[in-house]
């Protein structure tokens, strides 16, 4: 792994959607503090993320979460190196009531200011894995969340290249919204992947768009699962309510769809790259359909995050941040919220 000596302690801060955390990494690698206060809870009755309820409630947590992580680490302002935040993408609400706790405790505590992109911590956070000491380069990460799904080639610490991304509907998106059409509790990811359990990926065979290599060979590593959704929105419709339809068939079909896509496109990439490992992080890495697919398929090591890792957390940002940092990266002061900030 490409390493350097230098040490340092980050507090990072994470509010991009509708997860407040905090935490303190040392060194790039090790979690000394990880605090996530999850408002699941509260966006289930919309059946989505409500982008101002998310950031009001950050406004009323982000305090608590920043004291707790820094007790938790057993450490005080002056043994910290920087504060790190994300600055993009999400919503600007958000994104905005991290940016300036952050700002604040840089101005206060006389400390370096640094702007981390959210995609680029979720990346990171297999340096957070027990086995990061054996990660070299070049890597093929596949970044798949509600917001997202990237394929990246990465050939050092900062240096990436943009493979291919999703033309429509992030997967996780598209979990959610057809979690939804089928009666499934908010967020969709984990709710089609317990229903998909007990049903058959082959009884509904939903189209894998995109997937066809030569198709478009402008597209041979994006994705789109608008279409998908679609497909699953008609033969749904079929039904005459819920209750009706056979959910676990028509989630254990989706997801193979969803599944088999992410997976051939990420091998198809490992292969014409030469990657020495695949990494698979967001949200959507937490799928365990996901996870067992890769793992047959791709004939170099697969890695994925802890769980705890593979939803929004502070934890991946400081790690992204200590590889900045070491770079000399620093933000000023007037450092704004790029909801669309773009990793390339």
């Amino acid at each position: 792994m490409e390493t350097t000596q230098q040490s340092t302690r980050i507090l990072a801060i994470e509010t991009s959607c509708d997860e407040t955390a905090a935490a303190v990494i040392a060194d790039g690698t090790k979690i000394l503090s990880n605090v996530v206060a999850s408002q699941i809870d509260l966006h289930a009755r919309y059946g989505g993320v409500f982008p101002e309820v998310a950031s009001r409630r950050h406004v009323e947590v982000i305090h608590a979460v920043v004291e707790e992580a820094m007790r938790q680490a057993h450490l005080g302002f002056d043994d910290l190196d920087c504060v790190a935040v994300t600055r993009g993408p999400g919503l600007v609400g958000s994104l905005l009531v991290g940016v300036n706790m952050a700002k604040g405790l840089a101005v206060s505590r006389n400390l370096p200011l640094l702007g981390v992109n959210h995609i680029e911590g979720h990346i990171y956070s297999l340096w957070l894995a027990e086995d990061a000491a054996d990660i070299t380069f070049p890597l093929v990460t596949l970044v798949v969340s509600g917001g997202h799904t990237d394929l990246y080639l990465m050939t050092g610490h900062g240096r990436y290249q943009l493979l291919g991304a999703t033309l429509d509907d992030a997967a996780g998106e598209a979990f959610d919204k057809v979690g939804r059409l089928l009666g499934l509790p908010y967020p969709g990811g984990p709710s089609i992947d317990k229903a998909a359990e007990h049903g058959s990926p082959t009884t509904f065979r939903f189209p894998r768009p995109l997937l066809e290599k030569g198709l478009d060979a402008d597209h041979d590593y994006d994705f789109s699962f608008s279409g998908l959704k679609t497909a699953v929105m008609r033969q749904a419709g079929q039904y005459h309510s819920t209750s009706a339809m056979p959910v676990a068939d028509l989630a254990a079909g989706f997801q193979a769809a969803v599944v088999e896509t992410l997976v051939e496109k990420t091998a198809a990439a490992a292969e014409a790259f030469g990657a020495t490992a695949v990494h698979v992080a967001g949200g959507v890495s937490a799928n365990r359909a996901l996870r067992a697919a890769m793992a047959e398929r791709l004939s170099v090591p697969v890695r994925v995050p802890p769980p705890a890792l593979c939803t929004d957390n502070a934890a991946m940002i400081g790690a992204a941040a200590h590889f900045n940092f070491i770079r000399g990266r620093r933000d000023a002061l007037d450092m704004d919220v790029t909801p669309n900030l773009q990793l390339i």
